[in-house]
């Protein structure tokens, strides 16, 4: 039986998602990576390898109207590409971890709770990020999920980084400035040698 994680970053009208394979004895290696994209209007399954070979490439019915629905079938396209494979656990892009969570942190119900307090903060995003935690926790309940957050990257600066010129009563309630894409970042940090340096089609690495 062949060990599988997933990878799932869900926003209001599209699901990426990438499945990463390990093998007995060897490392974990990406097996593929697509979206349900037009989530809500016309939604569209694409899926690729790690090839860029294409695995899948369907119109969906119009019925898949919200990203429950889109779990839905990204489940089933996983079934019968995967089935009888073994899911370890379901990692997760979630835009705001607010002044608590600086790190990947694994989901339980009480981080979640804290998680939707910080829905004011980004109404446009969190909600869809949520719900998909929620609706692999209602398919694959005992497999763990932890959550990266875009906002990880800028936790720790000095104090006066993070103010905003604001009355204390309403930073109290947890207005501050925030930096995020922190997820991208760090994908394509480990990417760069020093500062200065170009790539191999002559691109300055920037410093950060």
């Amino acid at each position: 039986m062949d060990d599988y994680a997933l990878v799932l970053n869900a926003g209001s009208s599209s699901l990426k998602f990438c499945v990463f394979q390990r093998p007995d004895g060897e490392r974990w290696r990406l097996e593929a990576r697509g979206q349900i994209e037009g989530i809500g209007t016309s939604p569209r399954l694409s899926v690729k390898d790690a090839d860029l070979q294409r695995l899948a490439d369907e119109k969906l019915d119009a019925s898949v109207r919200n990203g429950r629905d889109a779990i839905d079938v990204l489940a089933g396209w996983l079934r019968g590409k995967y089935g009888g494979s073994r899911v370890l656990g379901v990692g997760h892009r979630v835009v705001h971890g607010g002044p608590t969570f600086a790190g990947p942190t694994i989901l339980n119900e009480e981080v979640m709770a804290q998680l939707n307090e910080l829905v004011p903060l980004a109404p446009l995003h969190q909600p869809y990020n949520l719900a998909a935690i929620e609706a692999v926790s209602e398919r694959l309940p005992g497999v763990p999920q932890v959550a990266c957050f875009d906002t990880s990257f800028h936790r720790g600066h000095e104090r006066v980084a993070e103010l905003v010129p604001l009355p204390k009563d309403v930073c109290k309630s947890g207005v501050e400035r925030y930096g995020f894409h922190f997820v991208r970042v760090h994908s394509v940090g480990p990417a760069r040698s020093r500062p200065g340096d170009r790539d191999r089609k002559g691109y300055r690495c920037p410093s950060w």
